[in-house]
């Protein structure tokens, strides 16, 4: 199994910057992306950048210029540098990553979520 833990979430005002951690472990083979998610409050789920197995890298509109996502993969580990927040970035922020363990193939793994709150 493979088990994501996120940090680095809470409340910032509006203009300011958070940054999100996430790091994975236990059985795991390999990874394949690795990207973070949110949702807010009556709405659903969606993707907010993710960073593919070499260097590419998608970032929801919203988010383009603002948010730049990053990846060390010696440590397993995934950030999100957000900047300008704005009090539509308020949500739950989800770290997903799609990866092997050693004794299944490539599936999608959830952490537990972070909230980022942002005050106007």
């Amino acid at each position: 199994q493979v088990q994501l833990v996120e940090s680095g979430g809470g409340l910032v005002q509006a203009g300011g910057s958070l940054r999100l951690s996430c790091t994975a472990s236990g059985s795991i083979f390999s990874i394949s992306a690795m990207g973070w998610y949110r949702q807010a409050p009556g709405k659903q789920r969606e993707l907010v950048a993710v960073h593919a197995s070499g260097t590419t890298k998608n970032y929801a509109e919203s988010v383009k210029g603002r948010f730049t996502i990053a990846r060390d993969n010696a440590k397993n580990t995934v950030y999100l540098e957000m900047n300008s927040l704005k009090p539509e970035d308020t949500a739950v922020y989800y770290c997903n990553t799609n990866a092997r363990s050693i004794t299944t193939g490539y599936r999608d793994y959830w952490g537990q979520g972070t909230q980022v709150t942002v005050s106007s």
